[in-house]
């Protein structure tokens, strides 16, 4: 192993030994359809504890896109209000008990088609409840949040109250006004749905506040956690509207490139990821502010993250079936 792999690892003393396992917080037991970040979240790390577990590895936790893939994030920094807890909603005030009353799931898997409508109708009247109710305290620490969060936040909320407004259509299938984020549709569109993304900035807030109650809950117990980021980024993120210069991309905002590796022992054809590709040159330029932004927003809620991959790789769309290896192999940062 060379100096440089010897420098990255995480400083533990040289007679240190541990262990942990993998579980993502979807498929924790839940009365609501889908894990989430409340009791059972916490009941999960003092088995952990009473277990002799030293870390719990997750899956990404961002808010799932296409084919709800935790792989297919709409952004690199909010994160997936699927997983905010009902029950924690309930002791907050914003919930009565009798609105969460969830329709029937399977105990073995995620119903999306399901999940999705319920959780987010529930959000809609925490929202509608804190809007007329919410206690002082609790409004001062959302402002408070979305000051904080402005610089991914702000893109984020609107990104996502334009995919409802769109019926989740691939923001290329947009405007062109709103595609090419010019700033007088851009100011249109934050006036005409303004409660809509402040829902979404609530949610967001929500989410991160239940996060910190479960890690602080992990850190009492000795449990560290391990998160996992994405090398590349979805097509259809608010990462890619909001930032297209960091990407490959012609003068439509669509993908010049695609990531991909060739073919290897694993798959004889490769595999067409089909997440654009970053504009190396460009980030290198800013000193890789957002790729270090990326990082921070991970690490703020975990202790360690999951080493990236190690061959990511970008093809080129080509005429006719295939693609062409343009960049076959590279070591993540």
């Amino acid at each position: 192993m060379s100096n440089d792999s010897l420098s990255a690892l995480p400083p533990f003393p040289s007679d240190y030994r541990a262990s942990g396992l993998l579980l993502h917080v979807t498929s924790l037991p839940s009365p609501y359809g889908i894990g989430d970040v409340g009791p059972a979240a916490m009941a999960w790390i003092d088995q952990l504890y009473d277990g002799g577990q030293s870390w719990w590895q997750a899956l990404p936790l961002g808010p799932t896109g296409y084919g709800n893939s935790p792989y297919q994030s709409l952004s690199s920094f909010a994160g997936n209000g699927l997983l905010i807890s009902p029950d924690w909603l309930i002791e907050d005030g914003l919930l009565a008990a009798s609105d969460c009353a969830a329709p029937p799931s399977s105990p073995t898997t995620v119903d999306y088609n399901t999940v999705i409508p319920f959780k987010h109708g529930l959000l809609e009247k925490a929202w509608n409840n804190f809007s007329k109710t919410g206690p002082a305290e609790l409004r001062a620490a959302f402002e408070q949040f979305c000051q904080e969060q402005a610089h991914w936040l702000d893109d984020y909320a609107l990104f996502r109250a334009l995919k409802i407004r769109y019926h989740d259509a691939y923001y290329l299938e947009w405007p062109a006004d709103l595609v090419q984020r010019l700033p007088a549709a851009l100011a249109q569109a934050r006036r005409n749905m303004a409660n809509q993304i402040q829902q979404v900035c609530f949610a967001q807030f929500l989410l991160f506040r239940q996060g910190e109650r479960l890690q602080g809950h992990a850190k009492s117990k000795g449990v560290r956690l391990i998160g996992d980021l994405p090398f590349f980024v979805s097509p259809d993120s608010s990462d890619v509207w909001a930032n297209p210069e960091l990407f490959l991309l012609d003068e439509q905002r669509r993908p010049r490139f695609v990531a991909g590796v060739p073919p290897d022992y694993f798959s004889s054809q490769g595999q067409l990821w089909g997440n654009p590709v970053y504009n190396w040159d460009t980030l290198q330029q800013t000193g890789y502010r957002w790729c270090i932004d990326r990082l921070r927003a991970l690490l703020a809620h975990v202790d360690s993250r999951l080493p990236g991959m190690s061959r990511p790789g970008h093809l080129r769309p080509s005429p006719g079936n295939g693609c062409r290896v343009r960049v076959l192999i590279s070591s993540a940062p």
